[in-house]
């Protein structure tokens, strides 16, 4: 199968610099990062692309099964790495793209020499001793509306985990972007999100690794950036400041200094 093609792969910036792969989230797809990526580019190898089920990826390629465990979309980024050839790339994942990541490496650790994990959540759900920043119950009726009507809930929700409200405009982008997804792959992309419980796969984080959340963030509170922080030894955290869940969209130029900074120091 054509990797480049199924997974929509982008390649940007000077062949011979470090490599940053940006990864995007949930209902979105590497169209999140056009902000970030120019910055970037000027110093990085930047690969982009979207998962299968996402933006401009073979559809044809999707199935549940595989794409019902953060396992599958983990697989979808090492297709990518294995296809281009990447040691030791730096991996940028926003919101659940995060813990694919750590899934990833847990997997094939020869692939990334450093983690950034953008605004992550390794569990949405309040537990004992734990703050996700949501009930089961909150997840089940956010998952009961979202399958009942998606687009509904897409104008609903994507505001909400966009924040800004004094800029519409990325509420509506968001908006757009799960309305384009398919109803029946963002039901099963919303499940595996919501629903998995990485938190033990923290640990087997042992490359260089930055946290990076908002200090305002409905989705991730600050309490889930802290709890990460302290579960990846040797882990840096850094607060942006920044409001909603996107930071690559509301604060572009803060985003790509954190993860230029990160990249280039030296360990």
């Amino acid at each position: 199968m054509d990797i480049r093609s199924r997974n929509n792969v982008s390649l940007t910036g000077p062949e011979d610099g470090p490599v940053v792969v940006l990864a995007h989230g949930f209902g979105c797809d590497q169209n999140m990062w056009r902000l970030v990526a120019p910055a970037l580019a000027e110093r990085f190898r930047v690969v982009m692309f979207d998962y299968v089920g996402s933006g401009r990826s073979d559809l044809s390629a999707w199935s549940a099964e595989r794409y019902g465990s953060l396992g599958g979309y983990a697989q979808d980024v090492l297709d990518v790495c294995e296809e281009l050839d990447l040691r030791d790339a730096v991996f940028v994942g926003h919101s659940v793209s995060a813990m694919i990541g750590v899934v990833a490496f847990a997997r094939q650790p020869e692939r990334f020499g450093k983690l950034v994990l953008l605004t992550p959540s390794p569990c949405y759900i309040d537990d004992d001793g734990y703050r996700g920043g949501f009930s089961r119950e909150d997840i089940d009726e956010l998952l009961r509306s979202l399958e009942a009507n998606y687009l509904g809930w897409s104008a609903t929700m994507a505001p909400v985990i966009m924040g800004n409200p004094d800029r519409p405009a990325l509420g509506e982008e968001l908006t757009n972007s799960f309305c384009r997804t398919d109803p029946e792959i963002a039901r099963v992309f919303a499940r595996t999100t919501f629903l998995t419980d990485s938190r033990r796969d923290l640990a087997k984080v042992t490359v260089p690794a930055l946290v990076v959340e908002c200090a305002q963030d409905v989705i991730a509170p600050r309490e889930v950036g802290a709890y990460v922080h302290a579960a990846i030894p040797g882990s840096r955290l850094v607060t942006l400041d920044a409001t909603g869940h996107c930071p690559q969209l509301s604060a572009p130029q803060a985003t790509a200094a954190a993860i230029i900074e990160f990249v280039e120091d030296v360990q």
